[in-house]
């Protein structure tokens, strides 16, 4: 016998299927969102991390400004040092210029010369002053350029009048001033010269040197057996300086023939 089922069995699975579907939707949508959630807090770590790192590093940024202006206000205070020490050495140096100076002004001026006005402008003297004639300037700039305190005169002016009939030449004329105890630039080379007394040091060191090495070199040959020994001869002691040997120029200046 046949059976005929007459329930509406469509509708329910078609209730049953809706069901499922919703069921489906919600894991669904609960899966994205909490994946969601889940790449948006690990990309928030992120941002946060980074940011923690920017914060240490702007840090790190100023402290090593704070320690450029502290290392900026020492390479100041050493400048300044720096320059208060070649300040006080150049005084240190040139203290007893002056004496110097002064005292080949007197023993550089010739008979028959005066000097009237004595003016410095940094290395610059100006000389003002009257003499017999001309011959006894020239003698004078001559006893200049000699003094080794002065160098380079240069004359400006002179000219005969006045009412002094013992003195009639009225004379201008300037100077260098120098310091003959100060290091040379013989090279050219912007450094001051070692003074001769360390180049002789240096090469007295230096000659010391060679010898002891040549001393502590072995021979080359050997003597033969039974020989005997010769022993070395002593190095001539210093002689006396020779009487033809250049004499050391004398202080005094050469005085200039009266006109």
């Amino acid at each position: 016998m046949a059976r005929i089922n007459l329930l509406p069995w469509r509708e329910e699975r078609r209730k049953q299927r809706q069901k499922e579907f919703a069921v489906m939707f919600a894991i669904s949508a609960f899966g994205a969102v909490l994946l969601s959630f889940i790449i948006l807090s690990y990309y928030n770590g992120q941002i946060d991390g980074q940011n923690e790192r920017n914060a240490y590093v702007q840090q790190q940024i100023d402290e090593v400004k704070k320690r450029n202006e502290e290392i900026d206000q020492l390479e100041a205070k050493k400048s300044k040092l720096l320059a208060r020490k070649e300040v006080i050495e150049e005084l240190q140096a040139n203290r007893s210029q002056m004496v110097h100076l002064f005292d080949s002004l007197v023993r550089t001026i010739p008979d028959g010369a005066v000097l009237t006005s004595i003016k410095q402008d940094n290395e610059t003297l100006t000389l003002e002053g009257r003499a017999q004639s001309n011959a006894r300037v020239s003698t004078y700039m001559r006893n200049l350029e000699g003094s080794g305190w002065m160098t380079n005169p240069d004359l400006s002016i002179i000219e005969a009048k006045g009412v002094d009939k013992g003195l009639p030449y009225q004379f201008k004329l300037q100077v260098k001033l120098a310091n003959p105890n100060a290091p040379k630039d013989e090279d050219k080379d912007g450094v001051p010269d070692a003074p001769a007394a360390q180049i002789a040091q240096s090469g007295d060191a230096a000659a010391t040197a060679g010898a002891a090495d040549a001393a502590a070199a072995p021979a080359q040959g050997t003597a033969p057996a039974g020989a005997a020994t010769q022993p070395a001869a002593a190095p001539a002691a210093p002689g006396a300086t020779p009487a033809n040997a250049p004499s050391a120029p004398t202080a005094t200046p050469a005085k200039g023939a009266a006109s």
